[in-house]
């Protein structure tokens, strides 16, 4: 026991003492009180369970076939890296300018608590914060300020600011100890706000310098680091001046530290902050259609999981890696073709219907009252109507205000009228076109439309229009499984025995083989083929094949009256390339948590419907398109993609030209393109320009000249199709007539239903 002689300073060191002691047991109590939140006051803390996992809200990341990023979901834009993926400059410019003691201290640096407590006491707030960087990973994972975790004194202000620090000192010292450094650093990058809705250093890498973090030079890590104080004051979007300041700023501090040579900053300061940005947001990036459709999907699946397996996961917050089937390269490719295709056939569309517009029936004249119709099916009109009246629902709809509208030159602000602006909309034309694989299902790329920001519904899978033409082979291939014919047999051009007739359709009365009917697109013949098999059995051949929409099992089903997406045409017409197997799409190859363990891996379900080689006498018979005198595809030779290659194809124009369809197949790939109006009335007036070969044939062509010139994509390069071993040569005199000379009976334009 300690005892203190008499002496002039005895009363003064015993005080000191006490005073140290009851300090230090305040301290102590009052360390306690917060850590089991005494009597309520204090709020809670995090409990073990948290630290020894702590999570963070990270995006669910969808993956392509070939490992790049196509999109996200998130409530906050978070992808989680490791450290070695960070540039040094980074981790220097983070070190120099948040915790310059990081790798020395304990979770809480003496010098900066003292600065902070004199600063508390003192109502000094340019004194800093001083938070060490482990610090502040304790308060953006855990949530230390947030209201569940206050108590009573929490609310009052001085007070609650000294509990929140004491609650992250504690928490720093505990991560300490259980983690790394690196792991600790990692935890701060990977959360932390860059704001316009980034969160972590990857998203904000590729947001603002469209690169990975591992690239980022000293300016870009010095903005980025910058940043942190303050988003919204240094945002270089809004504030480039402020943030070119602290970007400066956060440079001297690495000169400071040693980390940038004097020199090499003096002659960066001036440099300007050279901006890549692109906002990552939800459906951004390739393939936003798919990831539409997707969303549905994944949020069912998710739901059953959860229930199965009793999780928590959220497609928004969970991080999960979802691995598809989609090849970006594809993608890219199919993306360029199809906006370049658009935006000539718009130029064309626009140019025919120069000073007029373009609803209109079959002799021209326009559709009456045609936009008032679309506006009043608006939900948006129907709710003001019940709210203010149809009268001044009018008047709403016909003020002009500023807005931002879509063109193909880029976006455009104009002044204009919500019913300006659905006048505006109705003269676009819209498309949707799909890949697949048609040996495992592996969907490869995806458009949906035009542009998803202006236009989201998706023409691939949502969307059902009348095929036209391109329903024919399935009208054929019943014949052939039915044994009513075979493919050497002919037909002649001459109108059906009975009830119903193909109208317009023109006649030459000439013998037709299979190959030369369906690949010029004679509608007398599909007519006389459906009367022999009867439309009921075509409709179930073309539901085992793929076609999942309801038919109309009457005569005219064979010019493709009954409407169906293209998402189910190329679905069916995979069953002829790939032996006859009906094949299920497949999206998703598996999913996996944020830490990579596979949650679910998924498989292609399949079913023979038809023999090897009955699929390839429908290949056999639909080349006569592309490779026959007269036939409707032939026009793809001119684009590079028919020398040295087998191509089986259809076109499909429907009535009054207002649905253009492209179905083309090759050995590993099929393909089909819908291009149209948003309603039937909105069309090409004439079959030249309205017809599949001319509105939706050169998209495929682009897109597959784009794929055989890409090199990386050898596995979908020029090829024969896969001949069955009992497949017999082509039909003697299969091009000649009964007069021995095969003549066409007419320059083929009626290659689609016209009914």
């Amino acid at each position: 026991m300690i005892e203190f002689q008499p002496g002039r300073y005895r009363r003064t060191i015993v005080r000191i003492w006490k005073t140290t002691g009851i300090s230090l047991g305040l301290l102590v109590f009052f360390i306690v009180a917060v850590r089991f939140n005494l009597l309520w006051l204090f709020g809670g803390m995090p409990d073990l369970a948290m630290l020894e996992n702590p999570q963070s809200e990270l995006a669910s990341e969808l993956i392509s076939e070939d490992g790049r990023s196509l999109g996200k979901y998130f409530s906050e834009n978070r992808v989680r890296i490791e450290v070695d993926q960070l540039s040094p400059n980074l981790i220097h410019a983070l070190i120099a300018t948040e915790d310059a003691r990081f790798t020395n201290h304990s979770g809480i640096d003496g010098r900066s608590m003292l600065r902070v407590a004199k600063g508390v006491f003192t109502g000094n707030s340019s004194s800093g914060g001083g938070s060490t960087i482990t610090q502040q990973v304790a308060k953006n994972l855990f949530e230390t300020r947030s209201k569940k975790y206050r108590g009573v004194l929490g609310k009052i202000p001085l007070v609650g600011t000294v509990i929140m620090k004491t609650k992250e000192w504690m928490l720093a010292v505990i991560l300490e100890r259980k983690y790394t450094k690196n792991e600790i650093m990692m935890m701060y990058l990977n959360t932390v706000s860059f704001g316009n809705n980034t969160y972590g250093i990857k998203v904000a890498s590729r947001s603002y310098f469209g690169k990975e973090p591992i690239d980022l030079t000293v300016t870009e890590a010095a903005l980025l680091v910058g940043m942190l104080q303050n988003p919204s004051l240094h945002n270089p979007l809004r504030r480039p001046a402020n943030a070119t300041r602290r970007r400066n700023v956060v440079m001297s501090q690495m000169v400071r530290y040693n980390y940038l040579p004097a020199a090499e900053f003096h002659a960066l300061k001036d440099k300007p902050l050279d901006l890549r940005f692109r906002l990552d947001g939800p459906n951004a990036g390739l393939a936003p259609y798919f990831q539409e459709s997707m969303r549905g999907y994944l949020e069912a699946w998710i739901k059953l999981y959860n229930e199965e397996n009793d999780t928590d996961l959220d497609l928004k917050t969970s991080g999960l890696r979802i691995h598809t089937t989609v090849d970006s390269r594809l993608q890219q490719h199919m993306e360029t073709a199809l906006k370049e295709h658009m935006r000539e056939q718009q130029r064309l569309f626009d140019a025919h219907w120069k000073g007029r517009n373009p609803w209109a029936y079959p002799n021209g004249r326009e559709v009456p009252g045609f936009i008032e119709k679309a506006v009043k099916s608006l939900p948006h009109f129907i709710a003001l109507k019940k709210d203010i009246g149809e009268a001044e629902a009018w008047k709403v709809m016909r003020k002009p205000y500023k807005m931002k509208v879509f063109s193909y030159d880029g976006e455009k602000e104009m002044h204009m009228s919500p019913i300006d602006s659905i006048r505006y909309y109705k003269r676009f034309l819209h498309a949707g076109m799909m890949s697949m694989d048609p040996r495992s299902g592996h969907i490869k790329a995806w458009v949906g439309g035009v542009d998803f920001k202006y236009f989201k519904y998706d023409h691939v899978k949502q969307g059902r229009r009348q095929p036209g033409s391109t329903f024919k082979p399935f009208v054929y291939i019943t014949a052939l499984q039915k044994n009513y014919l075979t493919p050497c047999d002919r037909i002649t051009d001459q109108p059906v025995e009975g009830n119903w007739n193909p109208p317009s359709s023109q006649y030459s009365y000439q013998s037709l083989t299979l190959r030369q009917a369906l690949g010029q697109s004679v509608n007398s013949i599909s007519a006389n083929i459906i009367q022999m098999v009867k439309p009921a059995t075509v409709a179930d051949y073309a539901h085992k094949l793929g076609i999942t929409s309801q038919l109309d099992e009457v005569p005219s089903l064979c010019l493709g009256i009954s409407s169906v997406s293209v998402y189910e045409m190329v679905n069916a017409y995979c069953s002829f390339a790939n032996g006859g197997y009906r094949t299920e799409q497949l999206a998703i190859l598996r999913i996996e948590d944020r830490n990579g363990n596979v949650l679910q891996e998924f498989h292609p379900k399949q079913n023979q419907e038809l023999s090897d080689l009955m699929a390839y006498n429908m290949l056999y018979l639909m080349r006569g398109a592309v490779e026959d005198p007269g036939g409707t595809a032939a026009r793809l030779r001119s684009y590079g993609v028919t020398e040295g290659n087998e191509i089986a194809a259809k076109t499909g124009t429907t009535q009054n030209h207002s649905d253009a369809w492209f179905m083309g197949m090759t050995q590993n790939l099929v393909s089909g393109i819908w291009v149209g109006g948003e309603d039937m009335q909105i069309h090409f007036r004439t079959m030249a320009l309205g017809q599949g070969g001319h509105a939706a044939l050169p998209a495929w062509g682009m897109y597959m000249k784009n794929v055989y010139a890409d090199r990386t994509l050898e596995q979908y390069k020029k090829a024969a199709f896969i001949k069955p071993a009992n497949f017999t040569p082509v039909c003697d005199e299969s091009l000649k007539d009964s007069s021995g000379t095969y003549t066409p009976p007419h320059a083929s334009t009626d290659e689609g239903a016209q009914f």
